[in-house]
């Protein structure tokens, strides 16, 4: 080959390596230059209060300051069917542009597994960005002046008045699962409240009891432990074997599981609650700015100081997940038929099966 051949070749594959670079430098950039001066919408799947928003505060701090361009971010909420409404808004009418993110809780990986009514989405198409915890022991308690200090005389009592958010929110679920297996005699599932909400009924005599996250209730509820205002009963650790410091001299719910079955549906419940506070985008969602929240996430929760601002608005130390882990953990949730049978009729309305 003459010597200008080769010169000539030399000449054109350098050219073509610094458009390569320059081009890829240049798409890094415009991903990374996206969202400056920009807003990202957070949308909560629930009301204002409770453990949803708190997680979802802690969070935005930290997002904020490590999405490049550091967009604000901006909060809004969208009750119903304990997620599965904002659920269904994220994956069916929002613009897949990246610049709105659901923050919902663990009835976002319930509703489609079970069938629930309000769950218009697949959750294989969902993108998964993150969760701030995985897993939250529950625990269950009455009024004291209602008078039952003792599991004999919680069982002996009728027509306890249990709240929860929603049929199929995971407090409703809970407090089933406690009337289930405790075999509690005709209680009555009242719904409709938010976090704070039930709080204030209890404290009303309108409700007498109530299960829910260990941690947040140690934080918003420390004087009724100190002053000795509600009698705890049973906790349901999630995962299998995490109790709260706080509970942990209590019985575990599955301790009065009577079959294999009973034990594998609190097994379900566990699963469902792993990915506790799963962050999502919409189907289409370009891949690049997929990856940069989900990177902006990582540093979130590796930032030395997201531990103590979750702690403090939650009462408990976080156990995040990233992206990648929170998706593969959707795609293994359990989805046993007769396990799952069993859960429909006990997260919904129907009379409890005989046991």
């Amino acid at each position: 080959m003459p010597l200008n051949t080769l010169a000539l070749y030399a000449f054109v594959r350098v050219l073509l390596v610094g458009v390569f670079l320059i081009s890829t430098a240049g798409a890094g950039f415009s991903q990374a230059d996206f969202y400056k001066g920009k807003t990202i919408k957070i949308i909560r799947g629930g009301g204002p209060g409770g453990s949803g928003e708190f997680q979802t505060r802690a969070l935005m701090k930290f997002l904020e300051k490590y999405i490049p361009g550091q967009p604000k971010l901006m909060l809004e909420y969208i009750e119903g069917a304990a997620g599965r409404k904002a659920t269904n808004v994220i994956y069916s009418s929002t613009r897949p542009d990246g610049l709105t993110i659901g923050s919902i809780g663990a009835g976002l990986v319930v509703g489609p597994i079970l069938g629930l009514p309000g769950s218009a989405y697949d959750l294989d198409k969902l993108i998964y960005l993150g969760s701030t915890d995985s897993g939250d022991p529950y625990v269950f308690y009455t009024k004291a002046s209602v008078g039952l200090d003792t599991l004999e005389k919680l069982r002996a009592a009728s027509g306890l008045r249990l709240g929860a958010h929603s049929v199929g929110h995971p407090v409703y679920v809970t407090a089933r699962f406690v009337a289930y297996l405790l075999n509690l005699k005709e209680p009555k599932f009242v719904t409709g409240f938010t976090g704070p909400e039930i709080y204030l009924a209890i404290t009303r005599g309108e409700l007498d009891a109530h299960a829910t996250g260990a941690a947040r209730f140690v934080v918003e509820n420390r004087e009724w432990i100190e002053k000795k205002l509600v009698n705890f009963h049973t906790t349901l650790t999630v995962p299998k074997g995490r109790h709260h410091p706080s509970f942990a001299h209590l019985p575990e719910l599955g301790s009065f599981a009577k079959s294999e079955r009973e034990r594998k549906l609190l097994d379900m419940f566990r699963a469902f609650q792993y990915p506790r506070w799963p962050y999502i985008f919409p189907p289409g969602t370009p891949k690049e700015r997929v990856q940069v929240i989900r990177e902006a996430m990582r540093k979130a929760f590796a930032d030395p100081n997201f531990p103590g601002e979750f702690n403090k608005l939650m009462g408990d130390d976080p156990a995040p997940l990233g992206g990648e882990e929170l998706e593969r953990a959707i795609k293994e949730l359990p989805r046993d038929h007769e396990v799952v049978e069993l859960y429909k009729k006990l997260a919904g309305a129907d009379p409890f099966p005989a046991r």
